[in-house]
């Protein structure tokens, strides 16, 4: 504060000279430094510099548990994963992975926080519009509002997800006008529609700049906002009309990539199957630029790629999974978690030891997902087991690998600029039209439409089959891959539901869906209860006698938060 107060005086001195004489105290009104006046904020360059703002919080920046990658929420939370590492260290998210959250985690403030500072930037280009300057036209009123409220739409969609009741604050009610007075007793799910139905039927088909969300990322997330409420119905109308008619902000048609491994490469980054992604840059002096929600999420040794700190480690239960039957469709019933159909690994090898890479038929996006012993990591070299592994008896045997760099990535795709080169500015999926297609797949389920469900995961699943890891000495495929698709009739819809989300389980995997899916569907309590008692039994300082129950389908509201206002205004959710 000394040397503050020193420069202020200093500055104030060196204005009064220059004045020499003043017939008043005005010279002593000086604005901060780089504080933007209110006519430079609501021009056009001001209005659409400020929503840029709110674009830019998307991926949490320094809030990294706001990110929409969801990989503690989702992930972690939907048994894909478990924290990895070992106990001590970020050791915040133990009891989240367990089940055990109270109130006082920091990472729920820290989602909370940075979720609002997303909505507040959102808000307030809304509000600079209501006083828009002489520059900015009806028309720019509409594209600015359209996107602004597509990202507060999406924001709330995250909060509503996270903690269900949450206030809602729009650009009309501001610190001292009402602001603190904001009960979270109301359902914002309408709000949350009002949001993206506008965006849906203001902005244009395609943007000049391809960050920008288009009306198809809107259509899409409003169907998704409907499924989440079961309006099968609504959501089923807007994923005909984008599945048939969408279109990427570049103007490419909505499709599937050739390669499922291209999904995580940034050559590929706003593909024909983006439909919204945030967008990522390496090299730019700020890694929150890039994204710094996965410093620690890389395999661990210092000849690995990002050095550090195997964090986000695929779980037993989500490898198994993508074990296949003769056919090479996946076990529906649940015995991937066999003795006999369990993936082998290398788990309890001692470094060295012979491996044998297992040999039974698995469905090849598997090792496009988990760093597995003896399997090609992405193109740096065969995965090593224990040496890549932090804690092996804390995390087990497997490394994450979605949107983890390439060596040919290193200083392009990849950032170099701060203590880990694991940053990345390969761009992050929040929709992508895989997804847009087994939610449809549901929706048409429910209408009825079994064949059509059928379709569309078989479109998902050839995708997969033409994905196959090779060797990277060039001398065949990197394990046993087989992938099947439904050849026969769909006529029941409770199979053709579990397939469905079985479907998303493989395709989605460790992207930050499983969770919000299992809750959804109300099948979280057996499903999680059944992935802890199988990875407990073999991590048991990690996961050992943790259990769920549907108090936890959402979080507690932050303690601090009720704590500044008070429980009247700010009520915490059941059982905290």
């Amino acid at each position: 504060m000394k040397n503050i107060k020193l420069k202020v005086g200093a500055l104030l001195a060196s204005t009064a000279m220059m004045l020499a004489v003043s017939c008043s105290d005005d010279f002593l009104e000086i604005a901060p430094t780089g504080l933007l006046s209110e006519a430079q904020l609501t021009s056009l360059a001001g209005l659409d510099a400020s929503l840029i703002a709110a674009y830019s919080q998307v991926n949490g920046r320094n809030f990294r548990m706001a990110s929409p990658s969801n990989w503690v929420w989702g992930s972690i939370r939907g048994g894909d994963a478990n924290k990895g590492t070992d106990p001590g260290d970020f050791n915040t998210i133990n009891p989240i992975q367990r089940f055990e959250t109270d109130a006082t985690n920091g990472n729920l403030l820290e989602n909370w926080n940075g979720l609002y500072e997303g909505i507040a930037r959102s808000n307030n280009v809304l509000r600079l519009l209501l006083n828009k300057g002489e520059d900015v036209t009806d028309a720019d009123v509409v594209r600015l509002s359209a996107q602004a409220r597509f990202l507060r739409g999406h924001y709330y969609f995250q909060l509503k997800r996270n903690f269900d009741n949450v206030p809602y604050v729009d650009e009309n009610i501001d610190y001292g006008s009402g602001l603190e007075e904001v009960v979270n007793n109301v359902d914002i799910w309408p709000m949350i529609e009002a949001d993206f139905q506008y965006a849906a039927d203001n902005l244009p088909e395609t943007q000049s700049q391809v960050g920008r969300v288009n009306m198809w990322a809107a259509k899409a997330y409003l169907a998704k906002t409907y499924l989440y409420q079961n309006k099968f119905g609504e959501a089923k109308t807007l994923f005909d009309d984008i599945i048939a008619n969408g279109q990427t902000s570049n103007g490419l048609k909505y499709g599937l990539l050739d390669d499922y491994g291209n999904l995580f490469r940034g050559e590929y980054d706003n593909s024909l199957e983006s439909v919204w992604s945030y967008q990522s840059a390496a090299g730019t002096g700020s890694v929150n630029n890039a994204n710094p929600e996965f410093d620690l999420n890389n395999p661990y040794n210092s000849a690995a790629p990002g050095v550090c700190c195997g964090f986000f480690a695929p779980s037993f239960t989500f490898v198994n999974s993508f074990r296949v039957d003769a056919n090479g469709l996946p076990l529906l019933d649940g015995s991937y978690n066999s003795a006999a159909n369990a993936v082998k690994n290398d788990y309890g090898i001692a470094t060295g030891d012979p491996f044998t890479i297992d040999q039974g038929p698995i469905d090849p996006r598997v090792d496009h997902t988990a760093g597995r012993r003896g399997i090609p990591y992405i193109d740096w070299q065969d995965h090593p087991g224990q040496s890549w592994i932090r804690q092996q008896a804390y995390s087990g045997p497997y490394s994450v690998k979605k949107y983890v760099y390439s060596t040919t990535e290193v200083g392009s795709f990849q950032d170099n600029s701060s203590w880990t080169p694991g940053y990345t500015g390969i761009n992050v999926a929040i929709i992508r039209f895989a997804d847009v297609l087994l939610m449809a797949a549901e929706a048409e389920i429910e209408a009825g439409s079994l064949e059509k469900a059928r379709e569309y995961v078989n479109m998902v699943r050839e995708r997969a089959s033409n994905s196959k890891i090779m060797k990277l000495d060039g001398s065949g495929e990197a394990a046993n891959y087989e992938v099947g698709l439904y050849t026969s009739p769909w006529t029941d819809a409770a199979t053709a539901r579990m397939a469905v989300r079985f479907e998303r389980k493989l395709e989605l995997g460790m992207e930050g869906h499983r969770f919000y899916d299992l809750v959804r569907w109300g099948t979280a309590e057996s499903e999680l209860n059944a992935y802890l008692a199988y990875d407990g039994g073999l991590l048991l300082n990690a996961l050992g006698g943790a259990t769920y129950t549907d108090k936890h389908k959402i979080l507690p509201i932050p303690q601090n938060q009720i704590d500044l206002v008070g429980p009247d205004i700010l009520i915490q959710n059941p059982g905290f």
